[in-house]
């Protein structure tokens, strides 16, 4: 789902028009844009809590040629799920989905290389 979407559903549902549901939906981003930029954590109950990581500078590689590189310090946005969207969406989930059958396995599976 996209902001626009999410725009026109917030219209559809609240009956109000849709640039004052555009308005809402850039209000509520901006204010979680702006509450992360001043390194504060913003939490939406059932839905989960983002905030900042700070990451501290560190020798890595270049992956093409393995040359070492320095990386800066940075800070990155973070997202952890609350319990209420986890449990919404594992309540859909199977036993079956849970664990892989052991009928439908490659014959390079592990299973097979234990009993050789």
């Amino acid at each position: 789902m996209t902001k626009s979407e999410l725009a026109r559903r917030i219209a559809e549902t609240k009956k109000i028009p849709r640039g004052r549901a555009e308005a809402l939906v850039d209000q509520v981003f901006g204010c979680i844009e702006a509450a992360l930029r001043r390194d504060e954590r913003v939490e939406i109950r059932g839905i989960g809590s983002f905030e900042t990581r700070r990451y501290g500078a560190y020798q890595g590689r270049n992956p093409r040629t393995g040359d070492r590189v320095s990386v800066e310090p940075k800070c990155l946005p973070f997202f952890k799920a609350g319990k209420g969207l986890k449990d919404l969406l594992n309540a859909r989930l199977t036993r079956t989905q849970d664990l892989p059958s052991l009928e439908t396995s490659s014959p390079a599976s592990p299973a097979k290389a234990e009993t050789a």
